[in-house]
């Protein structure tokens, strides 16, 4: 099966978040399937591949509940 998930970057106390698509059986530093953007924390810069995202999901992928909860605050913020 595979996942959308956040992929840990970044460095010491500065974390960085890839939007990634990988086998749900890997562990988060694996090698992923797809790129799909990315989520900066301490700025609260968010950044999304919505045609990879849907084409994704088209093909059976499921997005965790962490990424579903940033994607819908991030869709009520930009709505405001």
């Amino acid at each position: 099966m595979v996942r959308i998930r956040l992929k840990k970057m970044g460095k010491k106390h500065y974390p960085i978040y890839r939007i990634v698509a990988m086998d749900a059986r890997r562990s988060r530093d694996s090698a992923e399937l797809g790129n799909l953007g990315f989520y900066i924390p301490r700025r609260d810069h968010f950044q999304l591949n919505v045609e990879m995202y849907q084409e994704f999901i088209s093909k059976g992928a499921q997005p965790t509940k962490n990424l579903l909860s940033l994607i819908k605050a991030q869709v009520k913020l930009s709505h405001k």
